[in-house]
């Protein structure tokens, strides 16, 4: 991993409240597993959605980091 990456990880466990990467990763993996469990259940439509839907969401958190980030330059 790239020091670029974990930065953004940090920036990403800021946003989204997490402890630690750890943490950030591991609240991940429970939304992958939960959406592939929801995923078998349902058919084809329902799989698109729940793509689209993890998509949203880490462009969101991504989104968040940026502005946590933003926020923290503008206080220094």
């Amino acid at each position: 991993m790239s020091e670029e990456e974990f930065s953004t990880l940090r920036r990403m466990c800021v946003a989204s409240g997490a402890r630690s990467v750890s943490d950030l990763a591991r609240e991940a993996m429970r939304g992958l597993l939960s959406g592939a469990i929801q995923e078998t259940a349902g058919d084809g439509s329902q799989s698109e959605y729940s793509a689209q839907m993890r998509d949203l969401e880490q462009k969101v958190d991504r989104l968040s980091a940026e502005i946590a980030l933003f926020k923290a330059d503008r206080n220094i």
